[in-house]
C-alpha cells in the first residue's frame, strides 16, 4: 500500500525504531541482573523484565512490519497551498454532501484531504483532518465537483457530492497539522 506521509515521517520512524532497540538493551541488563539473584521461580524481576523484553520486541515487530508492508511518499505541505483544484486531491479543502442510500437526509462536512494519521480538528472553523487512506477519503480521492457518485462505504452504500474544492491557507494548515509522530502500534501502554 502506498502510505503519504508529511516530509520527517521516515526520520521520525527510524528514530522510534531505534529507542526501542536502547529500551531493549537496557532492559535485558535488568533481565541479567535480576536472574544473578537466585531462584527463578520466585524472581519476579526476571519475570518482569522477560516480559518488558517480549513487549518491546512486539512493538519493533509491528514497526518493521508496517515499515516493510508499505511504500512510504514523503509530501510537503507548503505544494498544497498552490494546488489547481480540478478534482480532489490529497492537501485539498473539500466540502461534501453525503446521503446514505435509502434515506432522504443528507450531511455536508469540510475536510482537509490530510497525510497518514492526521486526525486533529480545527476548532475555530469545524475544519476536520481526513487522511488520505481512509475509506471516506479514498471513495472522495479524483472526484469533481458537482457529481453525485455511490460509493460503497463500511457504513454501507452512500452518494457523495464534491460541493467545494479549494487549497487550504497557511493558518489552517497551522492549526490542523500535529508534530509528526511515530505510528501508535497495537499493545501500547
Amino acid at each position: 500500500m502506498v502510505i503519504y506521509v508529511r516530509a520527517g515521517f521516515l526520520r521520525v520512524l527510524t528514530e522510534e525504531f531505534a529507542a526501542l532497540k536502547v529500551k531493549r538493551a537496557a532492559l535485558v541488563e535488568d533481565k541479567v541482573e535480576a536472574h544473578s539473584q537466585g531462584d527463578l521461580r520466585e524472581n519476579f524481576g526476571f519475570k518482569a523484565a522477560k516480559d518488558a523484553i517480549r513487549a518491546v520486541d512486539r512493538k519493533m515487530d509491528d514497526l518493521d512490519r508496517f515499515y516493510r508492508r508499505n511504500t512510504f511518499i514523503e509530501v510537503d505541505p507548503a505544494a498544497w497551498l498552490t494546488k489547481p483544484t480540478d478534482f480532489v486531491q490529497l492537501g485539498h479543502v473539500i466540502q461534501i454532501e453525503k446521503q446514505d442510500v435509502g434515506v432522504k437526509q443528507k450531511h455536508r462536512f469540510t475536510f482537509l484531504v490530510a497525510t497518514y494519521g492526521e486526525t486533529a480538528t480545527d476548532e475555530e472553523s469545524g475544519l476536520e483532518c481526513l487522511p488520505h487512506n481512509s475509506p471516506l477519503a479514498a471513495a472522495l480521492l479524483g472526484l469533481a465537483v458537482g457529481k453525485p457518485t455511490q460509493v460503497q462505504l463500511p457504513a454501507g452504500p452512500a452518494v457523495l457530492t464534491v460541493l467545494s474544492i479549494r487549497n487550504p491557507t497557511q493558518t489552517e494548515l497551522d492549526r490542523l497539522l500535529a508534530p509528526i509522530k511515530a505510528p501508535e502500534m497495537e499493545g501500547e501502554e
